[in-house]
Order: structure tokens, then sequence, then C-alpha cells
């Protein structure tokens, strides 16, 4: 299994409002380049959700449904595949407040269950998704901080993953 994160520090935003822009997967495909389409198929007040997601990827699309849950009195989304193009597919998202700033955690673990393409895939698909959540966080909130060692290309284009692999 790949794993991803992403940690990122929203600076002079409430918790609450972050998470609640967090789950505005319907504006990512604005925010993110990687991102075709999203669709929602629920979501807040709900406790539990579900969205459908295309991300362009090497020549053609990744596609995958996911189940969510909210716990809005801890601050954290879980999802996981319900039907798409990974073997398995799951994650969270952790949003904190600290002092003034939101920390906000991004965890996913994924296979594609081809160990014979692997090494050609996960690196690409954990890039992909990295990016993807980079851009819609810095995307969201006026003033983030992205940890860790993270660059984000110069130009915003889909097209920059469709020549890879």
């Amino acid at each position: 299994m790949r794993h991803v994160e992403l940690e990122a520090l929203v600076h002079g935003e409430n918790a609450e409002h972050v998470f609640d822009n967090i789950l505005r997967w319907d504006r990512y495909p604005e925010l993110a380049p990687h991102v075709r389409e999203t669709t929602v198929h629920s979501t807040l007040p709900d406790p539990r959700g579900s969205s459908s997601w295309a991300l362009h990827f090497r020549s053609g699309l990744l596609r995958w449904t996911e189940d969510e849950t909210f716990d809005r009195e801890k601050l954290r989304i879980g999802f996981s595949q319900s039907d798409g193009d990974f073997d398995e597919f799951s994650g969270t998202w952790q949003v904190e407040q600290q002092g003034d700033d939101v920390s906000v955690r991004f965890s996913c673990e994924f296979d594609f269950g081809i160990p014979s393409l692997e090494s050609i895939l996960d690196p690409i698909a954990q890039r992909v998704i990295r990016e993807t959540i980079a851009w819609a966080v810095t995307g969201l909130f006026e003033k983030v901080e992205l940890l860790g060692e993270i660059e984000l290309p110069a130009t915003a284009a889909p097209s920059a993953t469709s020549g890879e692999g």
C-alpha cells in the first residue's frame, strides 16, 4: 500500500470554518487542475456522505466513488472507496485549531492491486493525489503554509500529467 500525507497551516482562520470548506468537494475541479469532476451525492448536515471523483491520471482518468464520515465534534473526515479504479483507497482529514491558526492533515493509503505495474503507477498517483490536496487547500483559504517538501508546478494545466509513464 502506498501512503500519501500532506500537512498545511491555515493562518488566521477558525477550525470549524476550515472543516466546512474542506468538505466542499464540488469546488475541487476549479481549485485543482488534476480534478476533472466531482459529484457530491450526500454531505453535511448528514454524518455520512458520498462523492464521486475523476482525476486526470497519465493519459486517462482515475475514477472512484467514496463513502465519507463526518465527525464535526472531532473535526475529522474519514473516507474509503466504495467503487472505482483502486483495489483499496481510504484515508482521513484532520482539522485542529492551533492558536490563531488551523492545522490541516490529509492522509490516505491506496493500492491498485496490480503488483507488476506498482513501480510505474504508484508514484504518479501519489504525486497527483498530494498535489490535488495542496492545490485545493491553497485555493480554499487566503493564507496557507504547506508543510514538508512539496512544490506545485508553476502552471496548473491538467495536461501536465497526461504524458507520463
